[in-house]
């Protein structure tokens, strides 16, 4: 298991994610754009979001950030980033079982913004917002997501 920070910006994470790989003397940098995976034709993005981030990996010396772009037609589901509340706590857990009982446990007395599901990016992923404000993301494979799509486009 790791808890890794979980960075959302309004359109800046590319980037964000130049600056922190240089700063932070990054050792490996994947990032996958919404336009990269498949869409929905019943709900197309608009072009401009399509060239934001989806999710992105940075890893360097002592750990490892993700970053994306909150999409500014998902903002009314997952309210209005403003500096402050763009910092989530993602926990990337293969065993889907102990993934399920922290999210259980975390939200109580919080705010469910998305339960446990399968999605297109992962197996069981889920966000809440705890009862002090934390946002938390669940993710039972993150990783291979970000290692398939950008093997999909040849970029890794």
């Amino acid at each position: 298991m790791s808890a890794i920070a979980y960075i959302n910006f309004d359109g800046v994470a590319g980037e964000a994610i130049e600056f922190y790989a240089e700063a932070l003397q990054a050792t490996t940098v994947k990032k996958v754009t919404f336009g990269d995976i498949p869409q929905d034709p019943n709900y197309p993005l608009p072009a401009n979001e399509l060239a934001m981030i989806m999710e992105s990996s940075l890893a360097f010396e002592g750990g490892t950030i993700m970053m994306s772009d909150l999409l500014p037609s998902m903002q009314q589901v997952t309210g209005e980033l403003v500096k402050g509340n763009n910092l989530m706590i993602s926990l990337v857990i293969e065993d889907k079982q102990k993934l399920e009982e922290y999210y259980n446990q975390l939200s109580q007395g919080g705010t469910v913004i998305m339960p446990l599901s399968s999605t297109p990016w992962s197996s069981c992923f889920g966000m809440i917002v705890d009862k002090f404000g934390i946002g938390w993301k669940f993710n039972s494979d993150a990783v291979q997501f970000l290692d398939n799509v950008l093997a999909s486009r040849g970029k890794l």
